[in-house]
């Protein structure tokens, strides 16, 4: 599938990350510890990069990817969203098993089930997780007893987590059943719907993502556990709506 990257400059944690290898983070990890060379010599503070210089990591080249990878996976519940913890049973990285490096937009806790878009596009994960573009998320959640129009009408105006010092932004609320409803969220605060829920006493008995932006969860047949890959117009849409 073709990138969207160019021959532009780019910073060099980013050119890094392009590549495939690491995340932003542990580039600048990478570079701090002098493993890498920009044309032969240690790069200084700031400096950016382009495709014509070269870079390497351990007297090796790289360069950044001219095809990404883009993947719907459901995420069943008990799944841990991280790349490395000794400590989970089951992580998501290890439940995709594939060999090239891909990593999500917005998580979903260990509880939680359902859509994750995994991709090796940095560029893509940086604009869907930046919060104040307001990218939509939608669940149906499930609680321990039953709702009613002023638990909707809290739930959509606007909560403060104590916990978390923040009021969540107002956002679109939907009963589904006695104890069921649909929530559109534009912020990824931690664990919030639980949160939310628990501000106002009720606990949380099932929460399941099925919108990513343009993406659906009901757009693939996948049971937990599984992924497909994104469609080219699926990708493009997501590009798009960015701004990439």
């Amino acid at each position: 599938m073709p990138s969207h990257s160019d021959n532009r400059k780019m910073r060099l944690n980013k050119y890094i990350a392009s590549s495939g290898i690491c995340s932003r983070r542990e580039a600048d990890k990478l570079i701090a510890s002098g493993r890498i060379t920009v044309n032969g010599e240690a790069p200084v503070m700031g400096l950016e990069v382009s495709e014509a210089d070269r870079v390497c990591l351990d007297g090796k080249e790289i360069s950044p990817k001219k095809d990404h990878v883009y993947l719907a996976y459901y995420k069943p519940v008990g799944v841990v969203c991280t790349e490395r913890d000794v400590h989970a049973k089951r992580t998501v990285i290890e439940d995709l098993g594939l060999h090239e490096r891909v990593t999500y937009a917005g998580r979903l806790d260990k509880d939680s089930e359902g859509l994750l878009i995994m991709t090796d596009d940095g560029d893509l994960i940086q604009a869907m997780m930046k919060g104040s573009k307001g990218h939509e998320k939608e669940y149906t959640v499930t609680v321990d007893r039953d709702i009613d129009g002023e638990f909707i009408k809290k739930m959509s105006g606007g909560l403060y987590l104590k916990e978390l010092n923040r009021t969540t932004r107002p956002c679109t609320v939907k009963q589904t059943g006695n104890r069921s409803f649909d929530i559109v969220l534009t912020q990824g605060l931690n664990r919030q719907i639980r949160r939310m829920c628990g501000c106002l006493g009720y606990n949380v008995t099932t929460l399941k993502r099925i919108r990513v932006m343009s993406v659906k969860l009901s757009d693939f047949d996948l049971k937990p556990g599984k992924f497909a890959y994104l469609s080219q117009d699926q990708i493009n849409t997501l590009l798009e709506k960015t701004g990439l």
